[in-house]
């Protein structure tokens, strides 16, 4: 189940993001607003749950 501050990998080959990790911030409906966030940048996507797969703590 995810929920607001999961770890998440992008599981989308049509996406740009596909393989990308970051953490949910909020979930609205079927998408949820995905943080990434990588060395000197931070990028907040919104996207579909069904191509997002939880990580194992």
């Amino acid at each position: 189940m995810i929920l607001p501050g999961s770890s998440v990998r992008v599981q989308d080959p049509a996406s740009i993001y596909n393989g990308y990790q970051g953490f949910v911030q909020r979930i609205s409906g079927q998408r949820a607003a995905v943080l990434f966030e990588g060395g000197n940048w931070d990028k907040l996507v919104t996207m579909p749950l069904k191509t997002l797969s939880e990580l194992a703590v």
